[in-house]
């Protein structure tokens, strides 16, 4: 899954980064409204975190034209304003969820893992695609009961599938949605992380439709 990260504040953008990285998420920080829009706009994120107080265009502006301009990626608002009012303004402007500062960082995760199963319409916590099954809260694989030790790489791939099991995936969209911006952005690389899942799933988990891109078998 791939997040941005909206927060002017280095110290607490960094420990937001973090807490998503250590949950699986590929995850880019953003410190600048005008920016903020620009990236929520162009760029294809699964969750964005989006902070009220910002410098130059405010989070709440920035909302506003994401949704007026199509954008339906789950954003969760944070914010050290805490008036039911101002919470109400949030969610009415686009938000999915609203989280006043402080705050803990497994809520956070816990918040992030629901807006996107939810938005996919996949809102159980433990994701099945056949005899594959994924554990989003505690990231783990398993195929017909047995654990199946994968990488973090791994597990985003499996995961972005298993979420998206309703249709094929293609190419191009797995592999923003795995690298982001990232040099390894390559098919070859994409290619070789696949090769070496169905190494350890063996046949019948990954499928290919030539052409279009990759599905769970029995899924799409």
């Amino acid at each position: 899954m791939r997040a941005l990260v909206v927060e002017d504040d280095p110290r607490i953008a960094a420990d937001l980064a973090a807490a998503l990285g250590g949950a699986g998420f590929l995850t880019e920080i953003c410190g600048d409204g005008e920016q903020a829009w620009f990236r929520g706009d162009t760029e294809d994120y699964d969750l964005i975190v989006l902070d009220l107080g910002l410098p130059g265009l405010d989070g709440l502006s920035v909302l506003k034209r994401w949704r007026a301009g199509g954008q339906a990626v789950p954003v969760l608002i944070l914010t050290a304003r805490g008036t039911w009012q101002e919470r109400v303004a949030g969610i009415e402007a686009g938000a999915d969820d609203y989280l006043p500062k402080p705050f803990r960082m497994e809520e956070l995760v816990a918040r992030a893992r629901g807006l996107i199963r939810r938005a996919v319409g996949h809102p159980a916590a433990v994701q099945q695609a056949g005899a594959l099954s994924l554990d989003t809260n505690r990231m783990t694989v398993t195929l017909a009961g047995q654990t199946v030790p994968v990488t973090a790489l791994e597990y985003r791939l499996l995961s972005y599938l298993a979420l998206n099991r309703d249709r094929v995936v293609s190419p191009s969209e797995l592999l923003e949605h795995l690298y982001g911006d990232d040099d390894a952005r390559e098919a070859n690389a994409l290619e070789a992380v696949v090769a070496r899942l169905r190494r350890k799933l063996g046949k019948g988990v990954i499928g290919t439709r030539r052409g279009f891109g990759y599905f769970l078998e029995g899924d799409a």
